[in-house]
């Protein structure tokens, strides 16, 4: 076999911690083809999310929690819908 069709075994690991020291002194590509590589859509992840302080003025905060309360949503998921709307409509 040639070097470019050759790939090592990976190797069976007792401990997680056994695999993660392999891997820090390892490359992959002597055991993995990424050529072959497939992505893979993972739907059920969410999102990381940060936490920010926005002020907003009491009479729109309240014209909003108003609006919410019609679609039956939290506020804050409310104003990321249409904050991400506003967005994608550029």
């Amino acid at each position: 076999m040639n070097k470019q069709t050759a790939k090592q075994a990976i190797p069976k690991f007792q401990t997680e911690a056994q695999e993660r020291a392999y891997w820090e002194s390892h490359d992959s590509t002597t055991h993995v083809d990424w050529k072959k590589a497939q992505k893979v859509k993972l739907p059920n992840l969410r999102p990381t999310t940060k936490t920010i302080s926005l002020r907003l003025p009491q009479h729109l905060l309240d014209s909003i929690k108003v609006a919410a309360n019609a679609r039956d949503v939290p506020y804050q998921s409310l104003i990321k819908v249409w904050l991400q709307e506003k967005l994608h409509s550029r």
